[in-house]
């Protein structure tokens, strides 16, 4: 019989199967003949079907029943048609305690599928954890069959990513399992920054586990079916005597958001920010997976990938001329900005739920990749804080360890003030995207739309950080602070503050203070931005900085 991921999911998930025409996607569940081998062949052939099976029709049924695909069904939708090249097949577990040696319990390739294979013809590493193998715990054997692609795709340059599914440590391996998880977070350590790491996560993730998803370079996660949590529900409630659901401590909501169950403290509860989006069912899932992997070079040793553009790379956008509010206090929506200028709109955010102040995400401009950071004044008026701060700052560090070109619109009118802010450690927060945009050696482009107050000036890629080219619209404003504040302080006292006001606003509240001194290298008319970016992507192309010699930097964590 042959299991169909079509009808897997319900009619939403049927619906997004119906854009792979042509692609198969059944999985065979064969049974084991009953008669012995009688040759070596026949053994291989034997442990092949019996791999191909993982935990059996039952288990396999009740993952479907979960709304969830089995292992092999997910990398078979991950990668191209007849690509993947299967790794450790016939691997099984070592334990010999509590019954483990027995044949019944010993599953070829045990709980994990590895190897490699491509996405749109580009190489790439894949771990599949498989629940219905010992809910895909993980053991001594299936650690070493991660360990082993990871080092293979350190090896020849290729991201790895890992589609996690898994109960957590087989507590019968005792210590074993726990030093297979270490031998997987040297890796990813290791990797980081050498090749890009992705993690999908697509059911429980628990205990220790985690931690290789929070050390890979993306975590995705889907909706309702995936966990991550240091301890579980019962566990805290012992400890905390808290009640709380798997969803509420480690769903995709709780990981991807902002805002959450309100408290006696806080009436909105800021949640983790640990993964960086959130799908809605497996297919669609793998599916932006592969769109995402796209935007991303191989290795650190790659440009950033340069794809054909059907969008021309000299076409203006008359609407910027006249989507910034003539009042400063008045907000607008920068993704306007972002999704006008890049390539057919096409425009990848990463956490767009999470510190909503600032946008991230990936985008191609005349074909080539690049990294899109903005503030968003449609949220806290684009203001700095904890949370937007850190998020900027990583992304940030991912684009420039892997030569992705960075762009950065501007409208901030400072870091958010308040003792929330102050006690939780703005000051050394802020210090890491200030520190990510100075350390960067990537191409770096600045376009400042409308404010640029104070400290945060300088952090959002300023000229002083070695941005390459800075950009100003005829909006913008440059200085210490807005007019009517400063007005307050200089002239404290005096009459006639309106007229003060005027006067400041008249000598700093637009693009040329900074300007006749270099801070931007040219005010441009806004339809023009998209064409100015590409032509200078073009020039920066061949741009090579280094930094100085050091064992390595000490980021303000």
């Amino acid at each position: 019989m042959a299991l169909c991921v079509r009808a897997l999911l319900g009619s939403a998930a049927a619906r997004s199967f119906a854009t792979l025409r042509g692609r198969n996607l059944t999985v065979p569940v064969l049974r084991c003949a009953s008669s012995a081998p009688s040759s070596i062949q026949q053994r291989v052939d034997l442990k092949r079907r019996k791999a191909l099976e993982g935990g059996g029709e039952k288990r396999t049924e009740a993952q479907h029943a979960r709304g969830k695909l089995t292992a092999r069904e997910r990398v078979a939708l991950l990668l191209d048609r007849d690509s993947f090249t299967e790794l450790d097949m016939f691997v099984e577990h070592r334990c010999s305690d509590f019954g483990m040696e027995a044949d019944h319990n010993k599953y070829p390739g045990d709980s994990v599928v590895t190897g490699h294979g491509r996405i749109n013809g580009r190489l790439v590493y894949v771990f599949s954890q498989d629940f219905t193998v010992f809910g895909g715990s993980l053991s001594g054997a299936h650690a070493q069959k991660i360990c082993k692609i990871m080092d293979q795709a350190m090896t020849v340059g290729a991201p790895v990513i890992g589609l996690n599914d898994s109960g957590g440590a087989r507590i019968q391996e005792g210590v074993e399992s726990l030093a297979g998880y270490a031998d997987i977070f040297l890796r990813n350590v290791l990797a980081s920054g050498v090749v890009p790491q992705i993690s999908l996560i697509m059911g429980p993730c628990a205990g220790g586990a985690v931690y290789s998803p929070a050390l890979t370079d993306f975590t995705f996660m889907v909706k309702d079916t995936s966990y991550l949590f240091i301890t579980g529900p019962d566990v805290v409630k012992s400890v905390t005597n808290e009640d709380v659901t798997q969803e509420e401590l480690g769903g995709a909501k709780t990981h991807t958001s902002v805002s959450g169950k309100p408290t006696e403290i806080n009436f909105s509860l800021p949640l983790s920010g640990v993964a960086h989006r959130a799908f809605e069912n497996d297919i669609d899932a793998l599916l932006s997976l592969r769109d995402f992997f796209n935007f991303l070079p191989l290795s650190n040793k790659d440009p950033a990938p340069v794809t054909e553009c059907h969008d021309p790379s000299d076409r203006l956008v008359p609407g910027l001329d006249t989507l910034v509010p003539f009042e400063t206090t008045k907000a607008y929506d920068m993704l306007d900005i972002i999704h006008s200028i890049v390539d057919e709109r096409d425009f990848f955010e990463i956490m767009p739920n999470y510190a909503k102040n600032i946008v991230v995400g990936f985008a191609r401009m005349n074909g080539r990749t690049v990294g899109i950071v903005g503030n968003q004044p449609k949220v806290a008026s684009g203001c700095l804080d904890i949370n937007s701060s850190v998020k900027g700052a990583r992304f940030v560090r991912f684009c420039d360890a892997f030569n992705i070109p960075i762009i950065t619109f501007v409208d901030v009118p400072g870091f958010l003030p308040g003792t929330a802010q102050e006690y939780g450690g703005i000051i050394r927060h802020g210090a890491k995207l200030l520190y990510a945009f100075a350390e960067a050696t990537v191409p770096k482009i600045t376009i400042i739309t409308r404010k640029a107050y104070g400290g945060a000036y300088d952090v959002m890629s300023s000229k002083h950080l070695r941005g390459d080219v800075n950009y100003a619209w005829p909006t913008a404003e440059v200085a210490v602070m807005g007019a009517k504040g400063a007005v307050q302080i200089i002239f404290r006292g005096k009459e006639n503050q309106a007229e003060a006001e005027a006067e400041y606003m008249e000598k700093f509240a637009n693009p040329f203070p900074a300007a006749v001194r270099g801070f931007v290298d040219d005010i441009i008319q806004p339809s023009t931005t998209r064409m100015r970016i590409c032509r200078d992507l073009d020039v920066l192309a061949s741009k090579k900085q280094t930094n100085p010699w050091k064992k390595h930097a000490n980021i303000p964590l």
